[in-house]
């Protein structure tokens, strides 16, 4: 009996220990699950809190590129506001130059008339009676001034309508088809204002160089240096901008040009 006994036990422990591991076993399972459990919600946590920053960033920068956006679309609208009235402020003087020259037939050309006045199609200049010195296409024996006018009229009205490219092609074509014209110097100085507003600086140094050299008794020589000096100081070259401006007090000391020249030197 006692043998039998001993067997009986021996047997039971070896059932036992199946059954033990087993119970071991799923113990360290929950265990691990439990560790992956929590390692995976730290991780969530972590892309959440993330992603949240990602969204708060996102959206401060769709609030900075609209407030940019805004501020860009000010400056765009004051810009073409200025430039409106820059060439509001060059038509009106190139009116007033206009009947300075159709009704004098002599005096200053450097000075500018100081009555208002709208801009007008010039009368057709009278037979030997050249403005500012020229020689005009009616003293040749060719041209029409009233075709010129026309002419010079749609290039200027181009210019009016900030359509600058087709003004500066019709100035351009202007000069070449009337260049003995009373009205060439006026469509060189415009001509020399539309590369300015293309931003061709060199090509407005030269053009407004022409008017000064070719024309140098002309109401817009003095206009025309002042043009070269701005071109020069855009350019980055200081000493012959104002060496230009120099020039341009000494040569027409009266002209309103001289007088924004001098403040310039001030500078």
């Amino acid at each position: 009996m006692r043998s039998s006994l001993a067997g009986c036990l021996m047997v039971a422990a070896m059932l036992a220990q199946p059954a033990y591991a087993g119970l071991f076993d799923d113990d360290e399972a929950r265990r691990q699950v439990k560790d992956l459990s929590i390692q995976t919600n730290e991780r969530v946590e972590v892309l959440s809190k993330a992603q949240i920053e990602l969204a708060n960033q996102i959206q401060m920068l769709r609030e900075e590129n609209a407030a940019l956006r805004g501020e860009i679309e000010t400056l765009t609208y004051e810009l073409d506001a200025t430039k409106k009235r820059q060439q509001d402020f060059y038509v009106d003087l190139d009116g007033r130059l206009r009947k300075f020259e159709g009704t004098s037939d002599g005096g200053d050309a450097g000075a500018v008339p100081g009555a208002p006045g709208e801009e007008e199609i010039p009368p057709a200049p009278r037979a030997g009676t050249p403005a500012g010195g020229e020689r005009t296409r009616a003293q040749s024996g060719g041209g029409d001034p009233i075709a010129e006018s026309r002419e010079y009229e749609a290039a200027l009205n181009h210019f009016r309508a900030n359509k600058v490219k087709e003004a500066a092609n019709a100035f351009e074509a202007f000069g070449k088809k009337y260049p003995d014209s009373t009205l060439a110097p006026s469509a060189r100085y415009w001509l020399g204002n539309a590369y300015y507003t293309l931003h061709n600086c060199r090509k407005a140094i030269e053009v407004h160089k022409q008017v000064a050299t070719k024309w140098p008794k002309h109401a817009k020589a003095p206009d025309s240096l002042l043009g070269v000096a701005t071109c020069q100081q855009e350019l980055g070259d200081t000493k012959s901008a104002r060496a230009t401006l120099e020039s341009l007090v000494a040569r027409y000391p009266s002209s309103a040009a001289a007088g924004t020249a001098r403040q310039s030197l001030k500078k």
